[in-house]
């Protein structure tokens, strides 16, 4: 063999295992693919959205990262779901978490398609059911991905994400418009707000739905998820409230190293409202009795925000015991 083919050889036997070498030591967090996902998905008002008219929604298309954990044939997968400010760091943190765990992760931008990049001021801009559609969309799609095992999915929301979290185990909601064919193995909503009360809202999902909110919060207030979970309760299904009590709205910024609570100025919060769902699909403010709006006098500004390490080590801690034991993982 020439010398010279030898040194060729050679360097692509060198390449191919540092290559190789290079693809066993990934850190145990990273990816092994990540795939960027249009969904379609449609924009209209929580009266449309309570009433199924889908042909009154607006066309539109959001966005999905499906990050397919290390691993082998068909994984399981956590879906979350952003707030008001949309995808963050503190949702990243979450992500290398689970991949780390051998879990994929999809996680759905609802803002960007849609020209929004935070509604903190103005939650009018967007219908707070809106998110539950592109959920359901989302699951669509995963319901026909090779590398996804059906059975294994789970849904995890942050504040108003967490809303749409809590309400999408709702069997009415999933009626209306999850067309999957599959159901979510468990729903996890942090800080969501609780404080609207929709008909047949006891009506959920045979599914675990796992809640976790700090007592301080005065963004969305504990105490109407700890009422709206005394009914679930009541009605026989299987939910659980963690309560931190040292622990603002946020406080799973903790997990970035975030140990301060500030004011988010001028954004609205519903803390003192009491909401329900009348004829037609319409929210009514429960206290004037009359449409609910963002303008109402029970809508207030400037709640508090921030982290709290102690505790997000905590629910971190208790949201990985929770997916290792319904995943069966080893």
């Amino acid at each position: 063999m020439p010398t010279a083919f030898r040194v060729v050889a050679a360097l692509i036997a060198l390449c191919v295992s540092t290559a190789l070498a290079g693809a066993q030591s990934l850190p145990k967090e990273a990816a092994a693919r990540v795939e960027i996902f249009p969904i379609p998905s449609l924009t209209l008002s929580d009266q449309q959205f309570l009433s199924g008219d889908a042909t009154a929604g607006k066309p539109v298309t959001v966005a999905g990262e499906f990050r397919v954990a290390q691993g082998a044939g068909k994984m399981p997968v956590v879906v979350l779901m952003h707030g008001s400010s949309g995808v963050g760091a503190t949702t990243e943190a979450w992500v290398h978490e689970f991949n780390a765990m051998g879990i994929s992760t999809f996680v759905i931008d609802g803002f960007t398609g849609r020209g929004l990049t935070v509604v903190g001021p103005n939650q009018a801009l967007l219908g707070r059911l809106n998110l539950i559609i592109d959920i359901y969309r989302s699951l669509e799609i995963l319901a026909k991905h090779p590398r996804v095992d059906p059975d294994r999915i789970v849904l995890m929301g942050f504040s108003r994400g967490g809303q749409a979290t809590l309400y999408a185990s709702l069997d009415r909601f999933h009626k209306l418009w999850n067309k999957s064919g599959l159901q979510f193995a468990a729903y996890i909503p942090f800080y969501p707000d609780c404080s609207t009360t929709y008909q047949t809202d006891t009506e959920v999902a045979a599914r675990p739905i796992r809640i976790f909110h700090g007592t301080p919060d005065d963004y969305n207030p504990v105490r109407s998820c700890k009422a709206f979970v005394e009914r679930l309760k009541t009605a026989g299904r299987d939910v659980a409230l963690t309560e931190y009590p040292d622990s603002a709205h946020g406080f799973d910024s903790g997990l970035l190293g975030v140990n301060t609570v500030t004011v988010s100025a001028n954004a609205q919060t519903v803390r003192n409202c009491h909401i329900k769902e009348g004829d037609g699909g319409v929210l009514m403010n429960g206290d004037t009795n009359a449409p609910f709006t963002y303008k109402d006098p029970c809508v207030e500004l400037n709640p508090h925000v921030g982290g709290n390490s102690t505790t997000a080590a905590e629910s971190r801690k208790a949201v990985v015991e929770f997916l290792q034991a319904l995943f069966k993982l080893g």
